[in-house]
């Protein structure tokens, strides 16, 4: 069953290999390309913003902390 399953997605891939052929085909996978990129920049910046928003509430805090005579940094 799993000799099976290893050649199902293949032979789909074949199928679909006149449709890409096509400019609407062509058009579509580039549609789909692109819609993955923005999907992965999405999840990325909002890793980036987190880490963005959790530097600056460090330097603020270590800046009040300087404001009191408090050195933590040396």
């Amino acid at each position: 069953m799993s000799a099976l399953a290893s050649v199902v997605p293949s032979l789909a891939v074949l199928q679909l290999g006149g449709l890409l052929a096509q400019p609407l085909g062509q058009a579509l996978a580039v549609i789909v390309g692109v819609a993955i990129v923005v999907l992965v920049g999405r999840i990325a910046l909002k890793i980036a913003w987190r880490l963005v928003t959790i530097a600056a509430l460090v330097v603020g805090a270590l800046l009040v902390l300087s404001f009191f005579g408090i050195n933590i940094l040396g």
